[in-house]
């Protein structure tokens, strides 16, 4: 079986999905480790505003998983998709 034969009783759509869920994930996981990485760094050189940073941190990392959630169910839903 060759690979375009595969691919044709898949279905590209699947594989779209497929490949887009994936990077969704795998794009929220490098976007809060960079919010992460700054945080880290924007407290070491002001130790006083702390918890404004930690705040603001967690802020953007949880629109970061809400879009990347919603992107993961869009590939998943295409996956599914008849």
């Amino acid at each position: 079986m060759t690979l375009m034969t595969l691919l044709a009783d898949v279905g590209l759509s699947h594989l779209g999905g497929a490949i887009g869920a994936g990077l969704a994930a795998i794009g929220a996981g490098i976007g809060i480790g960079q919010i992460g990485k700054g945080a880290v760094e924007s407290i070491a050189r002001q130790p006083e505003a702390s918890n404004d940073i930690r705040a603001n941190m967690i802020l953007t990392a949880a629109f970061v998983e809400g879009v990347a959630l919603f992107a993961v169910i869009a590939g998943l839903l295409a996956v599914l998709a008849k």
